[in-house]
């Protein structure tokens, strides 16, 4: 014992490594309590708002008080914006806050066939959509739906919505900051990610996990099973449309397609009723023999409520910015009578039908060159054309004509022009989707507001193309079968643009 006590540790080297072992785990810790606290910080939720966000040992978040939505949309802008639409109704349904996605990239993600029975399954489309959308949140490319058209016409007093970046910011404490391109968006959305949240959240919200968690109900139906109804006294029973004998042996499945009850299935009383968050796959439905391929929801005259709401979703307008540039166009850059032809050319099945499209465009043109006041003015048919065909690819067709022709004098829009510019720059600044959103409880208004890094601008041409057409006095010349037409013809008929 004295042999030890007679050794100075100050002059063993194991005392100086274990000295400096213990301050480095000092700092060590110090570090992790301080980051630890600053986690917690930013996890607790506060006293005021709409959404109230607090710890959940399953969901990471749960938003006390509300209910959500989710879906999964799909292909062109106008597919999307259909879904939307159906969203908003099983929405008011069910009463269920909806949360509102960014405009997804054309065909980024594909559904497949309902009538030939061959689609991605509710999974895998929820799944690559939340991918797509951290493509462009990372890509800084968001734009939210509710940027791009005005849902405040159904949203104002009948459903609920979140944006998409406040729900991820507020439920799974991701950091979507990027995808924000205004004070108010950064404001809220710009907290601290926790770790692990995000493959959680893709998990959960995509339904990878199946039902069975306390957190999301993943509706697996899809349109090979199931048409949604609602009021109607058909529950369960078989639809009209069923997979012919021969597809049930070549591709060797057993689908049966059932009526359902929305209100049943996933309304008050069932078991997805009790979930915080109801995810579907796509909500896309169009009539196919005699059919709905997937909702069949049109008329509710025993509820008064979602009656009204049908009867505003036929039309919800562009934003005011997209409809203003437009009108700018018309008044300013046209400035005289015009006829609007929208022709679709490379897209799908458009791109094997140019000769009927020019054809309808051609007896256009020359039933106008016949009126009275065209023969005694003599000036030239203005016409404003949009098409998905570059000019350098009009060589050889009927486009190339018309160009040449002093008979007519063509108008067209460029995507980088300053007019398309600067719309788009008013577009982001006003935040509509956000403003349209259900707000955190730990927002205190515009004194948190905060400057946003440079986010790109958005491809708002087409949009802003529909708006010039529904301002065009002289008439309009649309492709058959194409969305894009039929939203400007019922645009002109809802009179959107009052020169």
């Amino acid at each position: 014992m004295s042999r030890w006590r007679k050794r100075s540790p100050r002059n063993n080297p194991l005392f100086f490594l274990s000295v400096a072992l213990l301050v480095l785990f000092a700092l060590f810790l110090a570090f992790c309590l301080s980051s630890t606290a600053d986690l917690l910080r930013s996890l607790l939720p506060s006293s005021s708002g709409t959404l109230d966000a607090a710890r959940s040992t399953q969901c990471g978040f749960s938003l006390r008080g509300e209910r959500f939505l989710w879906f999964a949309p799909h292909s062109g802008f106008s597919n999307q914006v259909s879904e939307l639409k159906n969203a908003i109704l099983f929405a008011a349904i069910l009463n269920r806050t909806l949360i509102v996605p960014p405009v997804l990239d054309h065909h980024a993600v594909a559904l497949g066939s309902c009538p030939k029975f061959r689609v991605s399954s509710p999974t895998e489309l929820r799944t690559a959509v939340w991918d797509h959308i951290m493509e462009l949140v990372r890509d800084r490319r968001y734009v939210s739906m509710g940027d791009i058209i005005d849902l405040s016409v159904v949203t104002s007093s009948m459903v609920r919505t979140v944006d998409f970046r406040i729900f991820a910011s507020a439920w799974c404490a991701l950091n979507m900051e990027q995808a924000c391109s205004g004070g108010l968006c950064c404001a809220i959305s710009g907290t601290k990610s926790a770790v692990g949240n995000f493959d959680q959240c893709r998990s959960l919200l995509s339904g990878l996990q199946g039902n069975n968690n306390q957190c999301t109900y993943a509706v697996e139906d899809d349109c090979r099973t199931t048409v949604w109804t609602y009021l109607q006294d058909n529950d369960e029973m078989l639809d009209s449309f069923q997979a012919g004998k021969e597809l049930l042996k070549k591709k060797k499945i057993s689908y049966v397609r059932k009526r359902r009850s929305i209100s049943k299935a996933l309304g008050p009383g069932s078991k997805a009723a009790m979930s915080p968050i109801l995810a579907f796959g796509t909500l896309f439905s169009a009539p196919y023999r005699g059919s709905e391929s997937y909702i069949d929801i049109h008329e509710v005259p025993g509820d008064p409520r979602i009656q009204s709401l049908l009867k505003k979703m036929e039309f919800i307008p562009f934003s005011p910015e997209i409809l203003a540039a437009g009108k700018e166009f018309a008044l300013n850059k046209i400035k005289n009578p015009f006829l609007c032809a929208q022709l679709r050319l490379l897209d799908g099945q458009f791109k094997n039908h140019w000769k009927t499209t020019f054809s309808t465009l051609e007896q256009k043109l020359k039933s106008l060159e016949l009126k009275p006041n065209r023969r005694i003015l003599g000036d030239p048919i203005n016409i404003f054309l949009m098409t998905d065909l570059p000019s350098v690819n009009w060589t050889g067709t009927y486009l190339a004509d018309l160009a040449k022709d002093s008979t007519y004098q063509l108008y067209t829009m460029e995507e980088k022009s300053e007019l398309v510019m600067q719309a788009a720059k008013r577009l982001m600044a006003s935040e509509h989707g956000i403003r349209s959103s259900v707000l955190p409880r730990n927002y205190e208004g515009s004194r948190k507001k905060k400057a946003c890094n440079q986010v790109l601008l958005p491809d708002i041409l087409l949009f802003i193309e529909e708006s010039v057409c529904s301002c065009a006095s002289l008439g309009f010349v649309g492709t058959a079968g194409s969305t894009i037409a039929e939203n400007i013809e019922l645009m002109r008929k809802k009179n959107t643009c009052k020169l």
